[in-house]
């Protein structure tokens, strides 16, 4: 949707050039400048998943329950519950278990290196 309106927004400066010019101030400049800029890599992991992520990788008691870890960790469930979240979408861990919700390592996740 970003890209979408800075696309829209492109097209009718270009369409009206002398109109941008004359109307266009330094702070709006910035702005669209500031709006258009690429952000940095996002890490392949955040830093709560490789809190969560070694843990795992530490404690071999698989299958791994959300509120098991919060509890080892002294972090609240609900942080743990969107970690894993993100670890199985990025594929370091598995869910295996609905009731309760329960997890194991991939290899990918007993592969990687926490630096």
């Amino acid at each position: 949707m970003k890209q979408e309106f800075i696309e829209f927004l492109n097209q009718l400066m270009e369409a009206n050039k002398e109109l941008t010019n004359e109307l266009m101030t330094d702070n709006i400049r910035t702005y669209i400048e500031a709006l258009t800029e690429t952000k940095a890599e996002k890490p392949e992991i955040t830093d709560n998943g490789k809190l969560i992520l070694q843990y795992l990788q530490d404690t071999p008691i698989a299958p791994y329950k959300s509120k098991e870890i919060a509890d080892a960790l002294f972090v609240s469930s609900r942080k743990v519950s969107g970690g894993m979240r993100k670890l199985v979408t990025d594929g370091f861990v598995e869910k295996v278990g609905e009731s309760p919700v329960s997890y194991i390592l991939t290899e990918k996740g007993k592969n990687y290196k926490i630096n």
